[in-house]
């Protein structure tokens, strides 16, 4: 079964509400409608509703049977507001709330965080930091997990390879803890899109071919993780061909369940993460999906501000089967 169609039959008809705080663009729109009317979510539209009733209309869409909940007239804004200072836990006063919370990203936050809806798709217009900086603020990550990560599902052909590379998007020099939690996390989401996780820990060293401090921290982050999760088909330090190619493999680490096997890479840092899917989005040919916020107690996706209706689309349908997760 391709990708997508496995993912959409699990969520299918499930009624996962979605939040989508940028309502008045025609990418979201679009994609809210179609995914509506596939009965694959419940779009959950934010935004003064005369402004998105007309922004649908001029793309010719109806959408008299959505939900629009309008910051500025919220029948339970009162509820919001002491929610968002009790878990600000006095970083909030409750007029810093009131004004905070008229931010949409805020608002979206806030209702998938009191349950209103399951998730929340954001960033056609907003930065990163503005759709993920509520989540870490409101939604905070999952127990054991320090800092969130940003995974991009690596897709080639009618679904002939699928692979994980991680972080890419979000930790610029993660410590050897914040490495290992982020191996674990990626382990988890390879499962949601049926990927058998074996999970690589890259370097430029394989099992001691290079000393550095840089090689250090990727050792140390693949023992760590083993403790973490020792149920993970896990391992590192591995050099990109020898996780990667089975005779590399072989020949520089034969002891190894993942050398030459791997289906999830977990890259040091984040500059060779972002350049190492590029390369492979561009000269491989693989399409990019992504970044897949991992590691928060509800999910939050951040869409790329160059991002079409297709890409709205294809990560909301994510975000609702990462809800399947998060509700375990």
């Amino acid at each position: 079964m391709e990708l997508f169609d496995s993912l959409k039959f699990k969520i299918v008809r499930r009624g996962i509400k979605i939040a989508f705080p940028e309502a008045t663009d025609s990418r979201i729109l679009g994609a809210a409608a179609r995914l509506k009317a596939e009965e694959l979510i419940t779009p959950v539209l934010i935004g003064n509703k005369e402004e998105v009733k007309k922004a649908a209309a001029a793309r010719g869409i109806t959408i008299d049977q959505f939900e629009i909940l309008d910051p500025d007239a919220y029948p339970d804004w009162d509820k919001m507001v002491a929610a968002f200072v009790e878990r600000r836990k006095g970083k909030a006063t409750k007029e810093q709330a009131e004004e905070i919370l008229k931010d949409v990203n805020y608002f979206g936050t806030m209702l998938t965080y009191m349950g209103v809806t399951d998730g929340m798709v954001s960033g056609a217009i907003h930065s990163t930091g503005d759709t993920v900086r509520p989540a870490l603020q409101i939604i905070k990550t999952k127990p054991g997990v320090s800092r969130t990560s940003g995974a991009f599902l690596m897709v080639r052909g009618r679904d002939q390879e699928k692979y994980l590379f991680s972080d890419c998007a979000i930790n610029v020099n993660p410590s050897s803890q914040e490495l290992a939690e982020i191996a674990v996390a990626s382990a988890e989401t390879a499962e949601l899109f049926d990927i058998d996780p074996k999970v690589a820990l890259l370097s430029f060293s394989t099992k001691g071919s290079a000393k550095a401090p840089e090689v250090d921290k990727v050792v140390e982050a693949t023992k760590i993780a083993k403790e973490m999760a020792p149920d993970i088909i896990l391992d590192g330090e591995l050099q990109f061909d020898a996780a990667y190619v089975s005779a590399v493999g072989q020949l520089k680490a034969p002891d190894s369940e993942v050398a030459g096997k791997a289906t999830v890479f977990v890259f040091p840092e984040l500059q060779s993460g972002n350049i190492g899917y590029k390369i492979a989005q561009r000269f491989g040919n693989f399409e990019a999906i992504g970044p897949i916020l991992q590691g928060l107690n509800k999910p939050v996706s951040d869409l790329s501000r160059g991002a079409n209706e297709e890409d709205v689309y294809k990560l909301s349908i994510i975000t609702a089967a990462q809800t399947l997760n998060t509700a375990k």
